[in-house]
């Protein structure tokens, strides 16, 4: 992805953190944490709770991004100011309302959110309470080296991913979602939530094919892959388990990148509505 000369956005705040203990997380050995990891991913569902990491809590104050920081929280916040652009843009035209965009936290190892705490086990997320998203850029080595999909435009997914759930908030479907998750069974739960991940997932490739200028060779099967390697019966095949689809709350790998292609080729918010499908 080619982002030199793309400004930073204003919107992150960087904040330290506590140390990381190394090897293992609370006695869970290294496949043991790739098996959290997968139940945190993608989703605003504190997992930290079934590691004991060793972290200390916050010990900076956040700051905005800058020269000093490393290469993946500029980078970061290079992609953040994109979908600024990206969303902004398409609000006004597709919608006829105005975009305001979210807060990206980037932190070390340990913070806290009104939603919960936030440590390498609960991946990205994003929390509908502060309107901000958070990501330790430690999770894109994990991305790559671990789960299979590296690449910069695959982490720059991850950060569009995070901020279509705001988009969704933004739009009135993510608490409307909510509520009706906390009337449903576990298994309808479920299903409301397939379907709310892959119209991020959708909202994900309209801001991919609105940046296509930035592309490089081969980032969109870079995304593609991303969305496969998230599915949940490849992480579910990846635990050694029989994909379970009545557990499912993300959607298969096929299901992910279809929609993600939807998005990319259509460019329309409408066709997003994953909610109106008969057929995922």
């Amino acid at each position: 992805m080619r982002l030199r000369g793309i400004r930073r956005s204003k919107n992150v705040e960087v904040r330290g953190g506590g140390r990381r203990s190394a090897g293992k997380a609370g006695g869970i050995g290294i496949v043991g944490l790739l098996v959290v990891l997968a139940i945190g991913q993608f989703t605003g569902i504190d997992v930290s709770g079934l590691l004991q990491s060793g972290s200390a809590p916050q010990t900076r104050q956040s700051a905005p991004v800058s020269e000093n920081d490393d290469r993946m929280t500029q980078f970061s916040a290079q992609v953040l100011a994109t979908t600024e652009d990206v969303w902004g843009r398409i609000f006004r035209e597709q919608l006829g309302r105005t975009y305001m965009p979210p807060k990206l936290v980037v932190f070390s190892n340990v913070t806290q959110s009104p939603c919960g705490g936030a440590n390498g086990a609960t991946g990205p997320f994003y929390c509908p309470a502060d309107n901000k998203a958070y990501l330790d850029t430690a999770f894109f080595t994990t991305l790559d080296r671990q789960m299979g999909a590296g690449g910069d435009f695959a982490a720059a997914y991850v950060i569009a991913h995070e901020v279509a759930h705001h988009v969704q908030n933004q739009l009135g479907i993510l608490p409307k979602v909510n509520a009706a998750r906390q009337r449903a069974s576990k298994v309808e739960a479920n299903g409301l939530t397939v379907r709310l991940e892959l119209m991020a997932d959708c909202l994900s490739g309209i801001w991919a094919t609105n940046v296509q200028g930035l592309m490089e060779r081969g980032d969109l099967q870079e995304a593609l892959n991303a969305a496969r390697k998230i599915g949940d019966d490849h992480l579910q095949r990846q635990a050694g388990r029989v994909p379970q689809p009545h557990t499912f709350t993300h959607g298969t790998s096929e299901q992910r990148a279809s929609w993600f292609a939807r998005g990319y080729e259509t460019g329309a918010v409408g066709r997003c509505d994953t909610f109106a499908a008969d057929r995922l």
